[in-house]
């Protein structure tokens, strides 16, 4: 499945999506005074963009030394966003999964690693990169869009849930749920054709 500058701008943001990582973001945020939270949102996601950004450029490397092809990458990559998709339309788990001791400021864990920069979107990443290394710096810019406007909605997170809802924010993570559920089944669908028909 190949895909332009949009398609993954589009893909990297359902992955990542910042709307659905606000019910987690803002109770662990609310340890930290107001005067740090948007340097510590700024932090975490560019740590976010360090840690995709090495498995972007490791992808190839990571293939081979552990003798995996693009195709099985495809299809688990397509599993992984399936799953993810699901959380996101049924509900996920909530901030307990990503617990914090109390009245500690986060750093890394979890809201660079595994909130923002998780398996799907290092997955994502990495099948991009592989997939198409030629465009590499199309998925770099792309990457970059995707956490600037990941950065932007965790920064104004208090003022989004305030100005939508929460009925509104949990109805558009459902939606993107169902559009991420498209995009991981053409993904399988890719991987599998290209397995046994051996196509493009």
């Amino acid at each position: 499945m190949d895909h332009s500058f949009l398609s993954a701008l589009i893909l990297l943001l359902l992955v990542l999506d910042p709307l659905g990582s606000l019910p987690v973001f803002i109770p662990i945020m609310r340890a930290v005074p107001k005067e740090r939270r948007t340097r510590v949102a700024l932090r975490e996601v560019g740590i976010a963009f360090c840690v995709l950004f090495a498995f972007m450029f490791l992808g190839d490397s990571f293939l081979q030394v552990m003798h995996l092809s693009e195709r099985s990458l495809e299809v688990a990559g397509g599993v992984i966003l399936v799953i993810i998709a699901i959380r996101m339309i049924f509900g996920s788990s909530g901030e307990s999964a990503y617990g914090l001791e109390p009245g500690k400021e986060p750093l890394i864990f979890p809201l660079a690693v595994p909130l923002l920069a998780g398996p799907s979107a290092m997955a994502t990443v990495l099948l991009l990169a592989s997939r198409q290394p030629d465009r590499i710096y199309e998925w770099i810019g792309a990457l970059s869009a995707a956490l600037l406007v990941s950065g932007l909605v965790l920064v104004l997170a208090d003022r989004i849930r305030k100005l939508l809802g929460d009925s509104v924010v949990s109805a558009i993570e459902k939606l993107m749920g169902l559009v991420l559920t498209a995009i991981a089944v053409e993904m399988v669908l890719a991987g599998l054709k290209r397995y046994f028909v051996g196509g493009l």
